[in-house]
């Protein structure tokens, strides 16, 4: 199934949704031969399960892999469509063996690895396994990398901080709706050349570009997903995440400024939106309002009233109301 909005095309295929009779001619015909382009031949005696979700927007590819144990191949009959783009496999992996240029890498489940639609490749996958692949542009990416040709194979480890930050950051695709604009499409993509490119070797130029740029972007984004992630702790301090994030309280804080807000309003604003979203879940009517307010990270239920209020020029006990059924 396919779904495209202005410039952002989403496939999705899934062997969950079709037949047990149809899931390996449709998986290897359908969507291997004629849109992945690649052989894929399930493992012996082992029922295929092969779910895909692939992002397109000009110039990036992002796809998410759940596959049982298969074995992919480009083969030099499907190179015929010409297709020179680069595939830069992200951590973690559970390939077991991949061949390709002439060497072989087993295993890498840790680290990333570069390698190219223009030549034959083999990946071998013994278990069940999870895999993210970002898809770029050879034209787009070479200048940005010296000596490109020599990155193919050669392991990016997985404590890289660029890597690090290109994983964390190419979760943006797994929500669509954060994407809704092709302005900000256009942006998220030239993020993600920066690091990419960062994590391969980039040129000084590039580099300085990157981290002016991507770097900085992707730093944000991971910021902003610890401080959600972490609503309900108490103690979620500046001077911890910029610890965590290996960078200065101060750089935490232009990162917030140059998004136009600061560290202290964009955690408050989560707090006052979290809280809103729990006393206005019928679900949660039993709950009092300083169990939320607790639960959203506010130690203080005075400090949370007036803040709600501010916010929402209306008090939690009013939302609530509105919640509760009528007797």
């Amino acid at each position: 199934m396919a779904a495209q909005s202005d410039d952002m095309r989403v496939l999705r295929f899934s062997t969950d949704e079709l037949p047990e009779r149809d899931r390996l001619p449709m998986t290897r015909e359908v969507h291997g031969r004629l849109t992945a382009r690649l052989d894929i031949e399930p493992a012996a005696g082992v029922p295929l399960r092969y779910r895909v979700i692939a992002r397109a927007l000009p110039g990036l590819t992002l796809s998410s892999f759940l596959e049982s144990p298969v074995v992919v191949r480009r083969t030099r009959e499907l190179m015929a469509d010409g297709n020179d783009d680069l595939v830069f496999a992200l951590p973690p992996t559970t390939a077991s063996m991949v061949s390709h240029r002439g060497r072989e890498l087993s295993p890498f489940a840790g680290d990333a690895v570069l390698m190219s639609a223009a030549d034959v490749m083999r990946i071998e996958v013994a278990s069940e396994f999870q895999l993210r692949l970002v898809t770029l542009s050879r034209r787009r990416l070479a200048p940005l990398v010296p000596g490109l040709e020599d990155a193919f194979m050669r392991l990016v480890p997985g404590n890289s901080e660029a890597l690090q930050l290109l994983t964390r950051y190419v979760g943006l695709f797994d929500d669509q709706q954060s994407l809704t604009s092709p302005e900000l499409r256009g942006l998220v993509v030239d993020h993600v050349y920066d690091l990419v490119a960062l994590a391969l070797g980039a040129t000084r130029d590039a580099a300085a570009t990157a981290n002016g740029r991507g770097v900085r972007a992707a730093r944000l984004h991971a910021i902003k997903t610890e401080i959600l992630d972490g609503l309900s702790r108490h103690k979620l301090s500046l001077a911890g995440l910029a610890a965590r994030h290996h960078v200065t309280p101060r750089h935490v804080q232009m990162l917030f400024e140059r998004d136009g807000t600061t560290f202290s309003r964009f955690l408050l604003d989560q707090r006052l939106a979290r809280a809103h979203r729990m006393l206005s879940n019928p679900l949660l009517a039993e709950q009092t309002v300083s169990a939320i307010a607790y639960d959203a990270g506010f130690g203080d239920l005075s400090h949370f009233n007036r803040a709600f209020r501010r916010r929402y020029d209306e008090t939690p006990s009013d939302v609530r109301a509105r919640t509760r059924p009528a007797d």
